[in-house]
């Protein structure tokens, strides 16, 4: 029946592509009626097809094109929707600290020495270290290249308001690490303290006679199995929550958003593909990592992330994926969760493009030595990013800030920061994941049977 339905699902697209550029050029006038039915037909084939194939990544795929759908359509329906993506994210939320927690834990005390701890540790920080580095030189590239801010003039209004900054030296941005209420932190979604916390639990338990020990290990790995098949219950609900994330985006800010601030837009996008592909692929190849298998294996949290530009509502279903496809499971409960706060590749990336933009944007010269400080202080200012609402942006107001740079710029990107959020979110995560593969091949214990077959 798929084999089927597939041939008419893109035969409708193509059709209701090629109707649409011929009214949008007018090339002659097509009836807007015709142009709705043969969007909602083809809507209605890209539904049937992911009913028939029953697979989670093709329901979230589909689920977007019918948010696009509804938004375009239906804007004020789509900004209702929002109580769904609320209900998908809080849900992903209850999951994230009982999950690290069990797998933390479980990992240190019942699988892992210390000495491997503390090994796992050094190695994931200089790897984050290393790959975030590249990730600014890339912005701080692309920007000089192709100059997406050169140009622009202040609008004389606005109507939005920045986010409250509050500046942070590198003794706060140490602090703030440490937990002082594990309650507070799980309250609050402190992924980094919440580690903290589980690790320090993990190795105290460590230290405790055999017998004693176990009988905790043995509770947490059950709980640690319960919230995988929570986790897998939520997942349900995905498709419904990533379309209403993208239609309450299309419909509140409209499908012609793309045009807005296009340059800036399309310089990410180009500069995050060149990451993936002079980077993270290198690195990949390196370790011998199967490419395709492992955009198999990562392709549901991606794509969840990038509905929702949620890293958080990605964590569950990543650490699931990776433990499936060969990465040891008290290497992924470490390394993953840890690289939220430490490896966020697509922000890293994304706040040295916009810095320069602001710069360029307010016709400040900005010499390659500044640049270079400028890097040194976001390699230490972006380990702030995770546990914070609205993290790149008052990053990024911190960063203009320490510069003298003026802040009416960064009311621009605001229009356009969803659209730009989708695409870094997506690369924090593929970028952590891959991170869990490095360090399991470098610890010698990713599982080649399992990663080759993990595709099947």
């Amino acid at each position: 029946m798929r084999g089927k339905i597939l041939p008419s699902v893109w035969i409708l697209t193509t059709i209701t592509c090629l109707v649409t550029v011929i009214d949008h050029y007018s090339l002659f006038g097509i009836p807007e009626p015709l142009q709705f039915g043969l969007r909602w037909l083809t809507i209605a084939a890209f539904v049937t097809y992911a009913v028939a194939k029953r697979n989670l990544t093709t329901s979230i795929l589909v689920a977007m094109v019918v948010g696009i759908g509804i938004g375009h359509d239906f804007p004020e329906l789509a900004t209702n929707l929002s109580f769904l993506r609320k209900i998908f994210l809080q849900m992903i939320k209850t999951i994230i600290a009982p999950l690290l927690f069990a797998t933390l834990v479980a990992g240190i005390a019942g699988h892992s020495d210390l000495k491997q701890v503390g090994r796992m540790g050094w190695k994931s920080l200089v790897y984050f270290e290393v790959i975030t580095t590249f990730a600014l030189v890339i912005g701080l590239i692309f920007a000089n290249w192709l100059e997406p801010g050169a140009g622009l003039t202040p609008p004389e209004a606005f109507h939005d308001h920045l986010p409250k900054v509050v500046q942070q030296t590198w003794q706060d941005v140490i602090v703030h690490s440490f937990p002082e209420n594990i309650a507070k932190s799980i309250y609050e979604g402190q992924v980094l303290q919440i580690v903290v916390f589980s690790v320090l639990f993990g190795i105290a338990l460590a230290l405790l006679p055999s017998e004693k020990k176990m009988k905790f290990v043995k509770g947490v790995e059950l709980l640690a199995e319960v919230m995988f098949k929570f986790t897998g219950i939520v997942m349900l609900f995905a498709p419904i929550g990533v379309g209403a994330a993208i239609a309450e985006t299309v419909g509140h800010m409209g499908i012609e958003v793309l045009k807005n601030l296009g340059m800036l837009l399309g310089t990410l996008y180009l500069a995050l593909l060149t990451f993936i592909a002079v980077v993270l692929v290198p690195v990949a190849l390196y370790c011998r990592i199967p490419i395709l298998k492992f955009a198999k294996a990562i392709a549901e949290p991606v794509s969840i992330a990038f509905a929702t530009t949620s890293s958080e509502s990605a964590l569950p279903k990543a650490m699931e994926k990776m433990e499936k496809f060969g990465v040891p499971r008290q290497i992924v409960s470490f390394v993953m969760p840890t690289g939220y706060s430490f490896n966020l590749d697509g922000s890293t990336l994304y706040l040295s493009l916009a810095t320069i933009f602001v710069a360029q944007a307010s016709g400040h010269h900005f010499p390659i030595s500044q640049q270079i400080v400028m890097v040194f202080l976001l390699m230490l200012t972006s380990k702030g990013v995770a546990g914070i609402p609205r993290a790149t942006m008052v990053i990024l107001l911190g960063a203009v800030a320490n510069f003298g740079l003026p802040e009416w710029p960064v009311l621009l990107i605001m229009g356009i920061d969803e659209l730009m959020d989708m695409a870094r979110t997506s690369v924090n995560v593929i970028g952590n994941c891959l991170a869990t593969a490095v360090i399991g091949r470098w610890e010698g214990e990713l599982d080649d049977a399992k990663m080759h077959g993990s595709a099947d």
